[in-house]
């Protein structure tokens, strides 16, 4: 396996022709660092199999890095060649680029029109006056040779298109929100403009391209897997994930999502996971899968994936040391599920012996002590540690309270300031005891789920951590007017509570090998404009390619329903509205669930409609599927604003509907919800999101 990383934190000083510049990034390189440890210390690939192009910002006009191993475009296009060349038949290729991506008038007129635009990566020397842009075209065509040389090849992108400003939120947007103008080069070193266009026309259906659809990217991918941080029109995040150090969204989530690294999972599996965890907490990063989605992640026979860490030793207080420690992603508090030794295959949450939680960690070795068991086979020396934390559901949310709003005038006054904006979200600080815990404010050194500010009408605001405000929380909330402060805390507790729903996942059970205990799919097949309940449906390809189909009001989307295993299953289908409500679909009514038989089939016709003044919104369709009897009305929820009840009388009856239950409670019962804790009911999840338009 081979790899090229790129990473530029570093621009140097740029000026586009419209006066704009690429300015520098803090999480790039640190993106690159800890890709290359998972590559090195999970899938054992060698460093002189990893090729590196780093800028890294030291607050000096230049990089730290010396200028050959700067991410400049002769250095990126020389390096992809050398990989081509080096690399076999057969070998896998990962390719990882960590910066701001751009868009600039296009350099083959001939082909994308006189107006049409090029999306390109930006090198850390964009500023100089030989700068130049790795652009679509030569992207493409460097993919071809990799295909046509039979290697199995991945692309990351963490990066963005037309980025916009962050307005001083707590994330950085990689990407700028321009075209640039500017006369540069166009000469490729990469091929002839006569065989970039044959490549890109190969690939496309026309000789047009709708920079709207899909990543943006590349028309098309085939022989290859392109993962992109988002759609073209939307912004790749970098975010102080832990509180302290920033991180690309996408990467972020990536290595999260492969650690550990479950048997079986396909790129699919893993782009379902990445889209939950990511567009729940960044509403305009849509991360993008284009490609071979079927097939497996790493999937080389060739490659050796370690998948756990051992237990090397086993004291008599109940204490185990690990050979793993920070740089395998541990830290004080994590948890792993024990397995016995020789264990490859971790679907099987009932083979687990233990649940332990490390209490000291170094950087190779860490002591965890048992906390739970669950058998009584004895914990051996080399039986497997699994890691299985960072799929925890956060409950307890934070906000920053952001005194000045994005527009507001320059030249108030101190005291207009206070009555405006201080004051107002004072009050906010004072009602967060009625939330019950589902939401704290953030210390100095944390980071924000959501941020409430104060905007220029004098309207309280909650946005996003990128100060983006949330979609369709209406009406809005005077700052004067009565109970307006109660009324804003609540909808934070509502919308802790949806995005708990959300991002509720049990990831272990998601794999395709034979004879995996459980397989479930959800999947939208297609739409119709007119459907009578009478007549089968006849499903037509949306309008837009991509992962997210659109429709418009009163037209229908078709999902299918699968059940992949080999045993019965109880299936439910949640729908989680625009408006915030969340509400079972699949059964109608009191029903708890259907039973799927082995193989069985269901198609399920879904009417496109939206709440009263809404003009576009998203539904989220979310299955769950159980070996036992669950019942999912726990999550259910009323539209924004409506009172949330609470179920009473009413008691969970197993261990999963503890979970639920949790999400249901007036009070978290624990800031974070760990649904690998909860092996007594085997269960999955799957979820589709579906944009739905007002063209009135």
């Amino acid at each position: 396996m081979y790899a090229l990383l790129i990473g530029i934190d570093c621009y140097l000083p740029n000026q586009l022709s419209d006066g704009t510049s690429y300015k520098n990034l803090g999480g790039c390189v640190r993106d690159i660092r800890y890709v290359e440890s998972f590559l090195n210390l999970k899938l054992g690939i060698l460093p002189e199999q990893i090729f590196k192009l780093t800028a890294s910002d030291v607050g000096k006009s230049e990089p730290a890095e010396p200028p050959e191993q700067w991410p400049t475009y002769e250095n990126m296009v020389t390096m992809f060649n050398h990989l081509i060349e080096v690399a076999e038949p057969g070998d896998q290729v990962y390719i990882h680029y960590s910066g701001h991506g751009g868009r600039a008038k296009t350099a083959y007129p001939q082909l994308k029109g006189e107006n049409g635009i090029d999306e390109v990566l930006v090198p850390t020397n964009i500023g100089n006056s030989t700068g130049r842009y790795l652009r679509d075209l030569e992207i493409a065509k460097l993919l071809e040779r990799m295909v046509d040389k039979q290697l199995v090849v991945t692309v990351v992108l963490d990066s963005c298109h037309s980025g916009g400003a962050t307005k001083g939120g707590d994330a950085e947007i990689r990407g700028l929100d321009t075209i640039d103008n500017s006369s540069r080069s166009t000469e490729s070193l990469v091929a002839s403009n006569e065989e970039l266009t044959k490549t890109w026309k190969a690939f496309t259906k026309s000789d047009t391209r709708d920079f709207q659809l899909g990543s943006g990217w590349l028309p098309q991918p085939e022989g290859y897997v392109l993962l992109a941080a988002c759609r073209s029109n939307e912004s790749a995040v970098e975010y102080a994930f832990n509180g302290k150090e920033r991180n690309g969204a996408l990467t972020y989530w990536l290595l999260d999502s492969l650690n550990p690294l479950t048997p079986g999972l396909t790129y699919k599996v893993l782009h379902d996971r990445l889209l939950a965890k990511i567009h729940s907490q960044f509403q305009r990063q849509t991360p993008q899968l284009e490609g071979e989605g079927n097939r497996l992640v790493f999937g080389s026979d060739r490659v050796y994936l370690q998948y756990a860490v051992n237990v090397n030793q086993i004291d008599a207080y109940k204490r185990l040391l690990l050979n793993g420690g920070q740089v395998h992603g541990l830290s004080k508090g994590s948890q792993l599920a024990i397995y016995p030794p020789g264990t490859t295959d971790f679907t099987d949450v009932n083979k687990r012996l233990a649940l332990a939680e490390v209490t000291s960690v170094g950087a190779t070795e860490s002591w965890a002590e048992i906390k739970e068991t669950f058998r009584s086979e004895p914990i051996e020396q080399a039986s497997q540690a699994l890691l299985i934390n960072p799929k925890s559901v956060k409950l307890v949310r934070k906000i920053r309270l952001v005194q000045k709003a994005e527009g507001s005038p320059e030249d108030e006054s101190s005291k207009e300031i206070d009555q405006k904006y201080s004051a107002p979200l004072q009050a906010i600080a004072d009602a967060i005891p009625i939330a019950n815990g589902w939401v704290e404010l953030v210390s100095d050194n944390e980071t924000a789920d959501y941020q409430v500010t104060v905007n220029s009408n004098g309207e309280y605001e909650i946005c996003d951590p990128s100060t983006t405000p949330i979609a369709n929380l209406r009406p809005a909330i005077k700052i004067g007017e009565l109970d307006a402060t109660a009324s804003v805390v609540k909808r934070l507790v509502h919308l802790a509570k949806y995005r708990a729903t959300q991002q509720l996942n049990n990831y272990y059970h998601r794999s395709n090998l034979p004879g995996t205990k459980l397989a479930f799919t959800l999947e939208i097949i297609g739409k119709q404009s007119n459907y009578d309940p009478a007549e089968p449906p006849e499903p037509k390809p949306f309008d837009e390619p991509g992962n997210t189909p659109t429709l418009k009001v009163n037209e229908w989307a078709f999902a299918r329903l699968r059940n992949d295993s080999s045993q019965t299953l109880n299936v439910t289908v949640l729908n989680l509205k625009p408006d915030l409500g969340i509400s079972q679909v699949y059964p109608c009514g009191s029903g708890n669930f259907i039973t799927f038989d082995p193989g069985q089939e269901e198609i399920l016709p879904l009417h496109a409609s939206l709440p009263n003044g809404y003009k576009e919104g998203q539904d989220i369709l979310k299955v769950f599927a159980t070996v036992g009897a669950t019942d999912f009305h726990w999550l259910e929820l009323p539209p924004l604003d409506k009172p949330i009840l609470v179920p009473t009388g009413k008691s969970p009856e197993n261990s999963l509907e503890e979970l639920l239950a949790a999400v249901a409670a007036t009070q978290p019962p624990t800031k974070n919800l760990e649904p690998a804790r909860y092996p007594a009911s085997e269960w999955i999840t799957d979820q589709v999101v579906v944009r739905i338009k007002d063209d009135k």
